[in-house]
């Protein structure tokens, strides 16, 4: 139970930050826009969509293995 309290606690702490201060987020979240942009350029929409799914997968299975 004491684990679910710390990512709420940490959600919430994300989304004041974001509120706060959205130039921190910008400069946080750019490396994978200008990633995503660039293989939209060269290599079009469809892989700059799977870029951004296992991308997605790799936040998603990493955060469940460091738990």
């Amino acid at each position: 139970m004491a684990g679910k309290n710390i990512d709420r606690i940490r959600a919430k702490s994300a989304l004041e930050t974001v509120r706060e201060s959205p130039v921190i987020t910008a400069i946080a979240v750019a490396p994978f826009v200008v990633a995503l942009g660039l293989v939209w350029w060269i290599f079009g929409g469809f892989a700059a969509f799977v870029l951004l799914v296992v991308l997605g997968a790799v936040v998603v299975v990493g955060g469940k293995l460091t738990r």
